[in-house]
């Protein structure tokens, strides 16, 4: 397609601020530049957040980010890496780091299986993004993508049997790009790609390194307009979680109120969530049991995880458990939310820059015996665009899959906690998102435990 009207020498978007249409008569290229500026004022990220939203931030204060800055610090952030693994560029396949890339979205869900859009970032030459059919002003928004082309689908849903021959075709326009603009050095990043398109780039002569790890570390630290995201995002998923609690009634399916988080999501502005963690009574241990058609009884435990993309892509990942109806819990409900929440708290405190992952697994309050075989996954784990690096397992995990590194101011942390005796009847999910900070952390998320299961008469 016609390209001229990306990149850094176009004029800023005014959101839905329409230009003049050319006329009947005019040229092919006259009326895609007009469709090109028409879709790109209407983007939804042009567009903004709307008044529910901005109503509900500005009553608390919190403040927009200026996204034009978040692009710059993000392509900063990948060229770090770059240089520091002696990489030419990336090829971004994966939704989450095209999004981190371009600041562009499409179809997010649906792109994670099929490999239909993907960027080319180079250390000192363009930014390069392919997207789907007749897509490309979907990227026109940002000042730094340079040039936006048809990409190649050669993932099998749409090239079928000629998929290998796709896979050539693609390998060798990125090939070309990366001689064009990354001289001598051959070696690149690549964070998501079948077999096929590797050995198509190899046959290039290109030398692949792992782009996940370059996208994990250049997305690890945030700066402070991503952290003003953040706080809208987390914002409008306690407004969403707030909606959820009050609707809470026996006899509603965990559907029913699942269903709540995600609306609430949508109508601030939000993505997707990305799992479907939602409980009650005796499904809520073992954990990870998705949410179901079973009705909630009346003093049953009801835990959840949002897990939720927000406004501006960012991940809002906290969790609660509440007690359903209007009387009171039992010993051993109170007892369980009790021993989650003094070790969310007790962790809480650990954090601090510099703290070492070893150190952070090795010397966090743990779980007694019999609580063991049903601990979580881990006890600490990055969060940005989703969950993200660094995640420090329980030191009973920590030889099958833990790493060291340190905390640094900018980082978004999760501190996780799961109780739930071994065969028990119940179990209880608490979950913060905490920030990084100079001198220690800040707690991001806000929303209230449980009154009743903290002992309080009400």
């Amino acid at each position: 397609m016609n390209t001229e009207h990306f990149g850094r020498h176009r004029r800023k978007i005014m959101p839905a601020v329409l230009p003049d249409h050319p006329g009947d008569a005019a040229g092919y290229e006259a009326l895609s530049a007009y469709a090109t500026e028409k879709a790109s004022a209407l983007n939804r990220h042009v567009l903004g957040y709307g008044e529910l939203a901005e109503t509900e931030w500005s009553a608390l204060g919190l403040a927009a980010p200026d996204m034009d800055a978040v692009r710059e610090y993000r392509l900063q952030r990948i060229r770090q890496q770059l240089e520091a693994f002696d990489l030419s560029a990336a090829i971004l396949c994966d939704p989450l780091n095209v999004r981190y890339a371009t600041d562009s979205t499409n179809m997010q869900v649906w792109s994670t299986h099929n490999a239909v859009r993907y960027t080319l970032v180079t250390h000192n030459g363009p930014v390069i993004a392919f997207d789907f059919h007749n897509c490309e002003h979907l990227s026109a928004h940002n000042m730094l993508v340079d040039e936006v082309r048809h990409g190649v689908p050669w993932f099998y849903f749409e090239s079928g049997p000629r998929s290998a021959e796709l896979a050539q075709k693609w390998a060798k326009e990125l090939a070309d790009l990366v001689k064009t603009y990354c001289g001598p050095n051959a070696r690149i990043a690549v964070d998501k790609c079948r077999r096929e398109g590797v050995g198509a780039l190899q046959s290039h002569g290109l030398t692949l390194h792992d782009g996940e790890e370059v996208m994990e570390l250049a997305r690890a630290v945030k700066c402070s307009d991503e952290i003003k995201a953040i706080r809208r995002s987390i914002a409008a998923c306690e407004a969403a979680m707030s909606e959820m609690e009050a609707a809470l009634r026996p006899g509603m399916t965990e559907w029913d109120l699942w269903a709540l988080l995600h609306a609430g999501n949508i109508r601030r502005g939000g993505e997707w969530i990305e799992t479907h963690l939602l409980a009650s009574g005796p499904r809520t241990n073992p954990w990870f049991q998705e949410a179901s058609a079973r009705e909630i009884q009346s003093g049953e435990l009801v835990a959840f995880d949002t897990d939720l993309v927000g406004p501006y892509g960012m991940c809002c990942d906290i969790s609660r458990t509440w007690l359903c109806g209007d009387g009171q819990p039992t010993n051993e409900q109170r007892s369980l939310h009790q021993m989650a929440v003094d070790q969310i708290e007790a962790n809480i405190e650990m954090l601090a820059p510099g703290r070492s992952f070893f150190e952070l697994s090795h010397s966090a309050k743990n779980l007694p015996e019999d609580y063991q075989a049903n601990r979580y996954s881990v006890l600490f784990h990055g969060v940005g665009l989703c969950d993200e690096y660094p995640a420090v397992p329980y030191p009973a995990d920590w030889a099958s899959g833990g790493y060291d590194g340190v905390l640094v101011p900018g980082m978004v942390v999760c501190v996780e906690s799961y109780v739930g005796r071994h065969g028990g009847h119940e179990g209880v999910k608490l979950e913060e998102q905490l920030l990084i900070t100079e001198t220690g952390y800040e707690r991001l998320s806000t929303y209230p435990y449980d009154a009743r299961l903290m002992g309080c008469q009400i």
